[in-house]
């Protein structure tokens, strides 16, 4: 079990833009909420109950943490879960590299698998997840947890890397991209009016050299199609993994050095620093104000003069 811990890091931040000290509160410090773990992945804020459930990917766990009860384990042998959300009806959504497929908790606990596979061959190791307004569940589906044994086991993939969107109406599973627009999808976020979907692409997993970027994608026909994508960001240094959108369209995305924020324009605003390299983040608390973030072993977080984009499922 990872060590709980109540302390604090020095809050570094650089700013690019006099916009991003907009953003910021000057009397918010970087809280180190736990500490032990092996790669943190998958933040998601419980809102009703108050709490994050996060993936501890290869120790095969669900992490909780709350502010009252410190950490717990959620879920033991999760099979290795990795991105995280809720559906409109407030269930819990979790990537398995482990299964090759999205699973559903239900309310009662039970976990289901809802898709696994894809015009008949199973799928590669499903990253990330988000949920859009009409209830359609859109998840990126790399092969980043196929090719060694710290993430879910070493096994040959069936299908090339791509963003599906599932519909849990009908039970329709559609491809949204195409291999040769993004090689290894990874995060996922949409904007504000859902108009654009941004997708990380961090390159192919053999590939020493890899074009990492953020790109941005327009949802036509009703969001049953994607267009070209374009475009939006290059992090440096390190690279995107894990992103979120604030209300006011800014991008907040994982990077080698902490968290960056990125205008709706692309253009960077500013970062925050952490002492760890980051993979993942959401945002949470009472007012959705509270940047929670996934450093390689540790959580932190931080609270912000802006709200995330509300999920849905959220009060």
């Amino acid at each position: 079990m990872a060590a709980s811990t109540s302390s604090f890091v020095a809050t570094e931040f650089a700013a690019d833009d006099p916009r991003f000290h907009d953003l910021l509160l000057f009397n918010a410090q970087m809280e180190v909420l736990f500490e032990g773990c092996r790669w943190l992945e998958g933040p998601v804020w419980i809102g009703d109950q108050n709490r994050l459930l996060v993936s501890d990917i290869p120790n095969d766990r669900i992490l909780a943490w709350d502010e009252e009860n410190g950490l717990s384990v959620f879920r033991h042998r999760a099979g290795y879960p990795n991105g995280q959300t809720r559906d409109r009806q407030g269930r819990l959504l979790t990537c398995s590299h482990g299964h090759r497929a999205l699973l559903r908790t239900e309310h009662s606990g039970r976990v289901v698998r809802l898709v696994d596979s894809f015009e008949g061959e199973p799928l590669n190791t499903p990253n990330d997840v988000v949920v859009k307004r009409d209830g359609t569940i859109w998840f990126s589906d790399p092969l980043y947890g196929l090719v060694n044994d710290f993430e879910g086991g070493r096994r040959s993939s069936r299908q090339p890397a791509r963003v599906y969107r599932f519909d849990p109406r009908d039970g329709s599973l559609r491809a949204m991209t195409q291999p040769a627009q993004v090689v290894g999808p990874n995060g996922l976020a949409f904007s504000p009016d859902e108009r654009l979907l941004y997708v990380v692409e961090t390159g192919a997993p053999e590939d020493p050299d890899p074009e990492r970027r953020i790109l941005a994608f327009d949802l036509e026909e009703g969001g049953l199609s994607l267009g070209e994508p374009r475009l939006f960001h290059t992090i440096s240094p390190g690279f995107a993994d894990g992103l979120r959108v604030d209300e006011q369209g800014n991008v907040w995305s994982s990077a080698g050095d902490g968290v960056h924020c990125i205008a709706p324009d692309g253009h960077r605003l500013g970062r925050l620093r952490t002492p760890q390299r980051v993979a993942n983040l959401c945002f949470g608390g009472d007012n959705c104000n509270r940047l929670f973030i996934c450093g390689w072993s540790a959580m932190y977080a931080i609270h912000l003069n802006t709200r995330g984009v509300r999920h849905p499922a959220m009060p």
